[in-house]
């Protein structure tokens, strides 16, 4: 928490959002954790509602084709569904049904990918050690980024992590990912704005070593 405290701040010692002091600050902290949406597996489509990110083709509702699906991420936390140029999640509790999934339609399923994990460490509720740090940057590098690029990403998202992370309350200690970064800079950027940054934010996602 004092990791938090300590840089929470801007350079003019003002905070990014000021909490709960009025109407207009809490209608933006319930925007912050806007949730996935819903997923509803069938045997050879799912179907996507509720859908928040609209940049999206899941958005705001959407029936997906297995053979329109590239691949899928299911082994951490939210599951992760790959069509051309997009990401849609759906729920953990959808594990083992996507599983079978992509079983039966022969879907490949791949690891996760960690480069929004590496990237939004400092914002988690924990403290990091120095060599948490290089290990995390190394594994960035080895993906194709550089530290400059590192830093600037975190530069913009910054705020907006600390506040979806700590001002909500939701004080998450162990894993920030893609999906958590989009509902924070969703309730900040306009819509093109928020376009933009989707497109940056799924081709960094993407990104791997050769």
């Amino acid at each position: 928490m004092w990791k938090y405290l300590k840089n929470i701040f801007n350079f003019k010692g003002e905070m990014p959002l000021t909490g709960f002091s009025s109407s207009k600050n809490i209608f933006t902290l319930k925007n912050l954790l806007c949730g996935i949406g819903k997923s509803e597996i069938g045997e050879k489509d799912i179907i996507i509602s509720e859908y928040p990110f609209e940049p999206s083709i899941a958005y705001p509702t959407a029936v997906i084709s297995a053979m329109d699906i590239e691949c899928m991420a299911v082994d951490f936390t939210v599951c992760k569904i790959h069509v051309k140029d997009d990401i849609i999640f759906a729920s953990a509790e959808h594990k083992e049904k996507l599983k079978q999934f992509a079983e039966s339609n022969n879907i490949r399923l791949i690891t996760q990918s960690w480069n929004w994990d590496w990237i939004l460490e400092p914002y988690l509720d924990t403290e990091f050690t120095k060599e948490n740090e290089r290990r995390a940057l190394e594994r960035l590098l080895e993906n194709g980024f550089t530290a400059n690029e590192v830093d600037t990403i975190r530069e913009e998202v910054k705020n907006q992590m600390y506040a979806y992370n700590f001002d909500t309350m939701l004080w998450d200690w162990c894993s920030l990912s893609l999906p958590d970064v989009l509902c924070a800079m969703r309730a900040k950027y306009n819509k093109e704005q928020f376009r933009d940054f989707y497109k940056r934010a799924l081709e960094i996602e993407k990104r791997k070593k050769m």
